[in-house]
């Protein structure tokens, strides 16, 4: 994992700090997808500004998706492509809280077949999804 992330930061003419590598290690020990005041408790030892600038550049190479809620806070994950874990979300519109889902292999390959389909209709490649369910989760519904 972490050779794969130097080698994104490197094709960006960025460095992998010692920073940076405790913030992926803090996501990579995390549960799903969280917040930055969440990666924090799990690495206390992290200054709230340097994640702030460590998230921005681990999400302009690649190594980072950022998932933005209704909330004050957008949620952070490793990138697929760094977990080989293709997943979706589900986003409390109440209070932001964000779940990982898989789907049944035949559900995906259905979307993926109708999405696929949906890009050559309007001339478009397509090489992924993400799909974010919203709705209210168990303790707001």
């Amino acid at each position: 994992m972490h050779d794969d992330v130097a080698e994104l930061l490197r094709s960006g003419d960025h460095r992998y700090t010692n920073g940076r590598r405790r913030v992926v290690s803090a996501l990579q020990a995390s549960d799903g997808p969280v917040t930055i005041p969440q990666i924090l408790e799990l690495d206390g030892s992290l200054a709230q500004s340097s994640v702030y600038r460590n998230l921005s550049i681990l999400e302009e190479v690649g190594a980072v998706s950022r998932i933005v809620t209704h909330d004050d806070h957008a949620r952070y994950e490793l990138a697929e492509a760094l977990t080989d874990h293709h997943h979706h979300h589900l986003i409390c519109s109440s209070c932001g809280s964000v779940s990982d889902v898989e789907l049944t292999e035949q559900l995906e390959r259905t979307i993926d077949e109708a999405l696929h389909r949906t890009g050559q209709s309007y001339n478009f490649r397509v090489d992924g999804h993400r799909l974010d369910l919203v709705g209210a989760c168990a303790d707001c519904a």
